[in-house]
């Protein structure tokens, strides 16, 4: 057995590369966005046990909804290249290529043991750019192929090095063949098929047998003649070692899907649901239909699933030729293989062990899968093929006549099949892309026109997308996917008259309730969210709540584990303002998904529901331990503690601001609470530092512009504070603390009254009962020295205020001022003052109006094959009008759970305030 030369290594690279440079453009579609996009497990914040715990695409193992792949080494390499890049599609697209790379140089050594080496390059050449892998290159998801393939092939080699030169046994080889099929097992479950291909090698090839050998030793043995012989005894033993291994494997994957097969509907594989024979005939057509697909390359499709090949359903279906035809031309090839033991049969039966015992647990033919034919699961089978293919050529080029001419056709080949490839991978850019070529070669599969429309909804062209959508309903009108898709896509259209009868009908064709019926055996996960859409829809009417409850209630009732249902429900009831229930539907999700952040997120709003702050901030805390950066539990646990008034909490919520504004470097609210904090510690050039970051992101932040002018008034800074108020006023005309804040600096800093005046007489116009800006215009009058006006306005102003006590001392003042000039006879309109309108009555502290949380949002759902997704989030989050958060409205003055600091400061004001009126009242007195 030749070894690999590094020519041929960067040959194969070379065609590899020249071939798929352009998947590097693609994104992540199709079932990527489900493995990689809205896999939890990828994130560094998950666990990494939930790998072993999950399934391929995130789900737990135990849960109904399950896929039951079980493939932890290859999520572990998506996590890996989301370590270095996050989510950037290049990457993930770069490593497929490389490791397609990888699988061609192990088969090329695969193939040198058959094959002399023109032929094992050709062989390899053929494989390396065969049009039907790039749904395994270019599809991140077909890494699974990729990286079993590898062990698959790597298994084998160790195997063939099990015979030592004395023909006696060699175990290590056998021992790490056995540990890289378990490694093959764990990227994808395929891998453990390698073992029957040992099995084949060790008969057929290694002890040389053929099938009348084999049989005449089995009569021998069974006659009892002459013994066992010794190179059967030693076959068996390696047979036996193989065999049990294989078994403890299958064993294992058992225990790990708990013993429970995947729940598919007859839209995902229609011919698993048929009766007798229509089910036999459909599965067994499928095999030409797949050898064809290796033969012929040129019309592939993403989605073979629902009506793309239509059900074989009677004997006399013409299709049932090719059926026989296979069979009879695999059946020929393999007699004639298994009569003789030269090395040319011996190269066909381990091309056809590589065809046929990779392909069988996709087959359908013993156990059902969730399609009707996939590509990437021809991607080994492939290898087989590509061997027979190299072994015609060889015996073909060695005729004289027919050199050349093979030669030419074998170039032709390998050229049409790389040019082939290279444009198919153009199909894999996007989704609408890939969608839109599916359904130039199929245009009977619901699927397909479901997820264009899905393509085309993300780029928010409802309208467009209803048209595929309805298309759907029209080529399946059974397909519940398709109704939720219309009443979904209406909903987004603001017609929810059609949503809801999309709905309905949707609706109307679940399986109706038979008593003692298990639902989870016949109705799909993803369709019971029928019920959830419907009741998320109706519930916007509040006249129509218990209705929605009611349809939540139903879903639970037919699939008892349905977590999203408890999660619905529990919003549902929150607006109903049952906060009791909603705890009890929030626990019970949690029983069934305890590792759930959004879950923990959501019981903590409960609690804050129930006025139960520590019950909340706890519950953040555990979210918080989940996902160390929930954006939604950083920034509510960290304003529960800011409000909490406690000191202590301070430093722990400014970390946490600190983490929201780097998950969040947008949302100015994060800023903003930044800057609050840090004027709880008076930490001046912070705040405003934070302040001037918010404003910046939003303009005409309200509560950010008025907090900073504040700032800047309390340091002193009265005239930088005048063009931030002109800002906040510009964007908000009617503030009233603004046009206050304003007009007191004007009036002591400006000595501009007339601007002042205009600031308080616009308060009074919005509203004439404000005692506070009624007060500060007769200020202004007394400033002015009109004292009748400044009389008659603080007369008015304690008819407003009759208890107000520095009014009536105020007017008394006024009343004294006025008498004594006119005993002097001197004008009432003198110049100067020493009124100060604010030293009476203090301005208040600082003002949190925007501070409030983001509204409650969480992490996306699966879509699988996007025929049907929920229009809900895998969590309660992302429902806006559901959710229930920590605003607190826009309140005017931080009056609740002051510091004893802030409180120590008001008091030493108002005392302030107070020595400074009395010494206004003995000026004026002596005067």
């Amino acid at each position: 057995m030749a070894a690999v030369t590094w020519k041929e290594t960067f040959l194969l690279a070379g065609v590899v590369m020249g071939c798929y440079w352009n998947s590097l453009s693609c994104g992540f579609v199709f079932d990527d966005v489900s493995a990689i996009l809205d896999n939890k497990d990828l994130r560094p914040s998950t666990p990494l046990q939930n790998l072993f715990l999950n399934d391929f695409w995130g789900t737990p193992m135990s849960e109904e909804r399950s896929h039951k792949s079980y493939r932890p080494l290859t999520v572990l390499t998506f996590r890996l290249n989301y370590l270095f890049s996050e989510l950037s599609a290049q990457t993930y697209h770069f490593l497929n290529v490389l490791l397609h790379v990888v699988v061609c140089v192990i088969f090329l050594r695969v193939c040198r043991i058959f094959l002399d080496k023109t032929s094992s390059r050709v062989a390899t050449l053929l494989f390396a750019v065969h049009p039907i892998h790039t749904e395994a290159v270019t599809g991140v998801v077909g890494r699974a192929e990729l990286l079993s393939s590898i062990f698959l092939l790597a298994a084998f080699l160790s195997y063939t090095r099990s015979k030592g030169s004395d023909h006696s046994i060699v175990w290590s080889p056998i021992a790490l063949t056995v540990v890289l099929v378990a490694i093959a097992t764990l990227c994808k479950e395929q891998g453990v098929t390698v073992i029957g291909i040992c099995c084949v090698y060790e008969v057929f090839v290694a002890q040389g047998f053929t099938l009348p050998m084999l049989m005449d030793t089995v009569l021998q043995v069974l006659r009892g003649k002459d013994g066992i012989p010794y190179t059967v005894l030693q076959t068996l033993l390696k047979l036996i070692a193989l065999i049990i291994s294989t078994l403890l494997l299958v064993i294992v994957r058992v225990q790990i899907i708990q013993s429970q097969l995947p729940v598919f509907t007859r839209f995902d594989n229609p011919a698993a649901v048929s009766p007798t024979p229509a089910r036999q005939l459909t599965f067994n057509y499928l095999l030409p239909v797949n050898a064809w697909l290796l033969l012929n390359p040129s019309e592939l499709c993403c989605d073979w699933t629902m009506g793309t090949i239509p059900l074989v359903e009677s004997l006399l279906d013409v299709r049932n030729f090719a059926t026989l035809a296979f069979y009879c031309l695999l059946g020929l090839l393999a007699f004639q293989s298994l009569r003789y033991s030269d090395q040319s049969s011996k190269t066909i039966i381990m091309a056809l062990s590589l065809i046929v015992l990779p392909f069988v647990p996709a087959s359908n033919l013993f156990f059902p899968v969730g399609f009707v034919v996939a590509e990437r699961v021809l991607y080994v089978p492939s290898m087989g093929f590509c061997m027979l293919v190299a072994h015609g050529f060889r015996i073909v080029s060695h005729s004289g006549n027919l050199k050349r001419i093979s030669w030419l056709c074998m170039a032709l080949l390998l050229t049409t099949h790389a040019v082939k490839t290279f444009n198919r991978n153009w199909d894999w850019e996007s989704e609408y892309t890939l969608f839109t070529s599916a359904l130039k070669v199929n245009k009977n599969n619901a699927k397909l026109w479901n997820n264009v429309g899905h393509a085309l909804e993300n780029q928010n062209n409802y309208e467009r997308a209803l048209k595929f959508f309805l298309q759907a309903t029209r080529v399946q009108p059974d397909d519940i996917g398709a109704h939720m898709n219309v009443g979904r896509t209406y909903k987004n259209l603001n017609r929810t008259k059609e949503a809801e009868e999309a709905y309905l009908i949707a609706k109307s064709l679940m399986p109706q309730i038979i008593p003692g019926k298990k639902y989870a055996t016949r109705v799909a996960p993803n369709h019971l969210n029928v019920y959830i859409n419907l009741a998320n829809l109706i519930r916007a009417n509040e006249s129509r709540l218990e209705e929605a409850d009611q349809l939540y209630r139903q879903a639970i009732s037919m699939r008892p584990d349905f977590k999203q249902a408890y999660i619905s429900r529990g919003e549902l009831l929150l607006k109903m303002n049952k906060p009791m229930e909603a705890r009890d539907a929030y626990l019970r999700a949690l029983e069934l998904d305890r590792t759930n952040a959004d879950l923990w997120y959501n019981l903590a709003i409960v609690n804050i529901e129930m006025k139960d702050p520590s019950g909340a901030l706890k519950h953040f805390n555990q979210a918080l331990e989940l996902n160390p950066r929930h954006k939604l539990a950083l920034f509510n646990s960290a304003l529960l503690m800011q409000e909490s008034g406690e000191p202590r909490f301070r430093p722990e919520a400014n970390r946490r601001f600190l983490i929201y504004v780097e998950e969040e470097p947008e949302d100015a609210n994060g800023y903003f609470n930044l800057g609050m904090l840090a004027m709880d510690e008076n930490e001046n050039e912070a705040a405003e530092r934070w302040m001037k970051k918010a404003i910046a992101l939003q303009r005409g932040f309200r509560s950010a512009l008025f907090n900073l002018a504040l700032l800047y008034s309390q340091s002193r800074r009265e005239l930088d504070a005048l063009p931030v108020l002109s800002e906040l006023l510009r964007h908000h005309p009617e503030h009233v603390k603004g046009l206050i804040l304003k007009g007191d600096i004007l009036m002591n800093q400006r000595k501009d009254t007339r601007g002042a005046r205009e600031c308080f007489e616009k308060i009074l116009r919005m509203d004439p009962t404000n005692v506070q800006g009624k007060h500060n215009l007769c200020v202004v009058y007394f400033e002015e020295r009109d004292l009748v006006q400044a009389e008659r306005c603080l007369e008015e102003a304690l008819a407003l205020a009759p208890h107000e006590e520095y009014i009536r001392r105020h007017l008394s003042i006024v009343r004294g001022k006025i008498a004594a000039m006119s005993a002097a006879g001197e004008p009432l309109a003198p110049k100067g003052s020493d009124l100060n309108p604010n030293k009476p009555n203090p301005s208040p502290g600082p003002v949190e109006e925007g501070k409030k949380s983001s509204g409650r949002g969480g992490v996306g759902q699966k879509n699988g094959g996007k025929s049907s997704p929920a229009e809900h989030s895998s969590s309660s989050s992302q429902s806006e009008e559901q959710s229930k958060s920590l605003e607190r409205g826009q309140p005017e003055k931080r009056t609740k759970a002051k510091s004893t600091k802030e409180i120590k400061d008001i008091e030493e004001k108002r005392a302030a305030a107070l020595k400074r009126l009395e010494e206004i009242e003995r000026i004026l007195s002596g005067d």
